[in-house]
């Protein structure tokens, strides 16, 4: 599929992958796709950063690869690594026929055949649906060094293998970078990127996703539901609830036949979500019916 040709025409392919996003969203968007740069999201966790990426991944066609970021994430594990084991095979396999030819046998070794593809390598592959789109997924989780190289292979989309040379993409991959910001990415990487900080969404916006994600939901709970979220979030929490625990939680009280939410209901299934036991424990007692009131006074009639 061609890259869409207008900001609404972003908002209408990803609204038809179940992703609703706000105007602001959907520009920085078909920014990076028309001047093809990466696209760096900030935010808390659970407000649909990754989400996005699935989303472009399967309104474009094209093959989705996610690099997830860790402590400790070096170059060898996020571009390739020589399958050992097959080497030491061929070596033994080699020397047991006898005569082998060492300059031959190491230009073997050292060959595709070997070689696993890791995440960057893999986006800088020719694809024949066009270029795929390759998430970066957490990228605050890894330290300064792997954001150096990061750098330099989003600068050149290419990547250099020193037995095999440079490999550089025919055509650059969409990139997607995030970051729930438990520290501070650095300028000269964002520099590299268009920015854009993915807040909670509001009431409407919010009601709208669940609608798109969780459609068996009647209307009345749907609101109930997104309600008592959007209250949860101004308390003093540990970690606030992010769409994805609001989606979750609408499908657990689906599951359960729920019609309406009562204290009980939601001391019930507090873990879709709080994820804390500190959290889980400022809902015990009245609070919870307290937070619910609070939060059915504030819906309009539907």
């Amino acid at each position: 599929m061609q890259i869409p040709n207008s900001i609404d025409a972003v908002q209408s392919m990803l609204a038809g992958q179940g992703y609703v996003c706000g105007r602001a969203l959907a520009t920085v968007v078909f920014l990076s796709l028309k001047l093809g740069r990466p696209l760096f999201l900030e935010g808390e966790a659970g407000v649909g950063k990754t989400e996005i990426a699935k989303a472009l991944a399967q309104g474009l066609n094209r093959r989705l690869i996610r690099l997830q970021c860790y402590e400790g994430l070096d170059a060898a594990s996020a571009v390739y690594e020589w399958n050992f084991p097959a080497q030491m095979v061929a070596i033994r396999m080699a020397e047991a026929s006898g005569g082998a030819d060492r300059a031959a046998l190491q230009s073997e070794l050292f060959s595709a055949e070997y070689l696993t593809e890791r995440p960057l390598l893999q986006a800088m592959r020719p694809d024949e649906n066009g270029a795929p789109v390759l998430l970066i997924d957490e990228l605050d989780r890894t330290d300064e060094p792997f954001e150096a190289f990061l750098l330099e292979a989003l600068s050149d989309f290419q990547v250099t293998i020193p037995e095999l040379g440079t490999i550089k993409a025919p055509e650059p991959p969409i990139v997607i970078l995030t970051s729930n910001r438990t520290r501070e990415v650095h300028d000269a990487l964002k520099r590299r990127c268009l920015y854009h900080w993915v807040d909670y969404p509001d009431f409407d916006r919010e009601l709208e996703i669940l609608h798109a994600r969780a459609p068996e939901a009647t209307e009345a709970l749907s609101r109930e539901v997104v309600a008592f979220v959007q209250k949860l979030r101004t308390e003093d929490l540990f970690k606030k609830p992010g769409v994805a625990e609001t989606i979750d939680w609408a499908k657990c009280l689906l599951a359960l036949d729920v019609i309406n939410l009562s204290p009980q209901v939601i001391a019930d299934t507090v873990g879709a979500i709080l994820k804390y036991q500190d959290d889980i424990q400022k809902l015990q007692g009245s609070e919870a019916k307290r937070l619910l009131d609070e939060a059915s006074a504030g819906l309009e009639p539907a």
